[in-house]
């Protein structure tokens, strides 16, 4: 089997190049716009943004003149723009998805609503979709998936982040009949649950961010969403509510993700988390073995002597990555981590301060909430609220920070299309 630059090389060689549209013209839909200009084979040929003269300045970056690019809501005109060989820069996302000259679809905007609308459009025109939209993943992946797959298209989480970057370590340990004790990721920032768009504000536009990300990633919403994403593709849960989360080294982390009768923190096998420290920004998976000539055959190779050891990949590469999944999806009709018939893990929803009857939630990355974790089958029986479906939701009761919020402490928004795929789902699909 060719391998996939060889592969790409021949797209290129032969003009079938894999046409690409980017929904979300933010960080990191920007910066995986920049790098697909840069790769044989591949090509970006519409953005969907609000903010058009954005999408526009995205266009520009890659040496394109402002003749090349049409602005349009309108699908004939975009499909003609398209077969003339311009660029598509649209408002509705849902443009995307109709238009004959585009092979793949990937979400970048990291709002929940947003992802999910895109990802079921996608599918529906029987386009392959590639999500960098965890956010919409773990509220309605297992749906998706399975759309996905009756329509005979990919459904995938991109490749670099965490979720991605974990699966790779957990598919060679498994393939090689390993037991996985652990698998996560080192947290990039420091832990703030009250950590506010207002608090980061200066040091998010110093790193050219969105404050509301860099909050989603302080307060610890983003690393729930990213091990809820792993669990519900690989089957691993998390050991308490929230993960441990550990201060810890690189080279303590098989020592401290171990049973408690060896020394460790966990009450058992098979588990998600976290740690605090020099781990980040890498991942990494913690294996156990019975088998006495392999325990050898890793002490010669330098793995320890046991009883757990330590695969680790010292980095990440979020956006850099995703084109990886690109071609898999195109190339070989492989996905790289998308959730199972049914969620294992739940993102929950916890007040980030006292909430009040009547109080409106502003959602991921803002002032009234974060995310935590919890088994799926515990989050359904105690009906604890999902992250993603936070958004404009109404206080129903008065709830004090810290808490975790129910079904019943909100009145949600019907008329969110996130909320009744999430119905839907929770209708027909089974909760570990």
């Amino acid at each position: 089997m060719l391998n996939l630059p060889e592969k790409l090389r021949i797209l290129e060689k032969e003009g079938r190049k894999v046409r690409i549209g980017v929904v979300g013209t933010g960080q990191m839909g920007s910066g995986l716009v920049n790098l697909i200009s840069q790769i044989k084979g591949m090509e970006v040929v519409a953005l969907a943004e609000i903010d058009i003269e954005k999408a526009i300045s995205v266009f520009e970056s890659i040496e394109l003149k402002r003749k090349e690019i049409i602005v349009s809501e309108d699908f004939s005109q975009c499909d003609e723009a398209l077969a003339d060989g311009r660029k598509v820069v649209t408002k509705d996302a849902k443009v995307l998805a109709s238009l004959h000259f585009i092979d793949v679809i990937v979400e970048a905007t990291g709002v929940p609503e947003v992802g999910a609308r895109v990802a079921f459009e996608a599918i529906n025109h029987k386009k392959d979709i590639i999500m960098m939209n965890l956010e919409a993943d773990v509220t309605v992946g297992p749906l998706l998936a399975r759309l996905a797959r009756t329509a005979g298209v990919i459904y995938t989480i991109g490749a670099g982040d965490e979720p991605g970057a974990i699966k790779e370590l957990y598919d060679f340990a498994t393939s090689l009949a390993f037991k996985v004790v652990a698998a996560g990721k080192g947290k990039n920032n420091p832990l703030d649950r009250e950590a506010t768009p207002e608090s980061l504000k200066k040091i998010a536009l110093s790193r050219d961010m969105n404050p509301k990300m860099l909050t989603e990633f302080v307060d610890g919403s983003k690393t729930m969403i990213e091990m809820a994403a792993l669990a519900n593709a690989t089957g691993l849960v998390p050991d308490i509510r929230g993960m441990h989360g550990p201060q810890c080294s690189i080279k303590e982390l098989s020592s401290v993700f171990a049973l408690r009768d060896k020394g460790g923190i966990l009450s058992q096998d098979g588990v998600i988390d976290y740690a605090l420290g020099d781990i980040a920004p890498g991942v990494f998976v913690v294996i156990s073995t019975d088998n006495p000539h392999l325990k050898k055959d890793l002490d010669y190779l330098m793995m320890g002597s046991g009883p757990n050891y330590l695969l680790y990949r010292p980095y990440h590469l979020a956006n850099i990555e995703v084109p990886i999944s690109i071609a898999r999806a195109i190339l070989y009709r492989e996905p790289t981590l998308k959730a199972e018939e049914s969620l294992i893990a739940e993102v929950i929803t916890m007040a980030k301060k006292d909430l009040r009857v009547g109080e409106e939630l502003d959602g991921i990355g803002g002032y009234t909430v974060y995310g935590s974790i919890e088994k799926a089958g515990i989050a359904k029986k105690e009906k604890l609220l999902p992250l993603g479906l936070v958004q404009g939701a109404i206080m129903r009761d008065n709830i004090s920070q810290g808490e975790y919020i129910t079904y019943a402490n909100v009145e949600l928004d019907s008329s969110s299309f996130l909320l009744n795929l999430r119905k839907i789902q929770d209708d027909f699909f089974p909760k570990v």
